[in-house]
């Protein structure tokens, strides 16, 4: 059975730092591509990508957390870790955790809800509230 647990979600201030992680098991994880999305409660369903990285170690991310977030992963810890650094308010949400990339058409920075299909596993997801 496939599991994403994040962890590291908490209130923190504006102009902070804080790491996420998100813990893989069930499946080979060197071998998988890995996300970060978002979902802003009040602002409808919709999943916004924070960050992606390949198996080959490309990343993708938009505008918005372009040189503030960043992505990496420990392949011996089943480990993918997500650093926000110079956190906005706007940055409020609740992160996800994903797994294994399958597209399906889907836009890739705007998914219908965080448990989309486009990507086969998701977390249970973590709060991050910047204030």
């Amino acid at each position: 059975q496939v599991q994403l647990v994040e962890s590291g979600g908490g209130s923190v201030q504006v102009g902070g730092s804080r790491r996420l992680s998100c813990r893989a098991s069930g499946i080979a994880f060197g071998d998988t591509d890995m996300g970060w999305y978002r979902h802003t409660p009040g602002k409808g369903d919709a999943c916004k990508l924070v960050v992606t990285l390949s198996m080959s170690g490309g990343t993708s991310s938009p505008d918005s957390v372009k040189g503030r977030f960043s992505i990496s992963r420990d392949n011996a810890k089943n480990t993918v870790y997500l650093q926000m650094n110079n956190l906005k308010p706007e940055d409020t949400a609740v992160y996800y955790c994903a797994a294994v990339w399958r597209g399906g058409g889907s836009d890739f920075e705007t998914l219908a809800n965080c448990r989309a299909p486009a990507w086969k596993y998701w977390g249970q997801g973590t709060q991050v509230t910047v204030s």
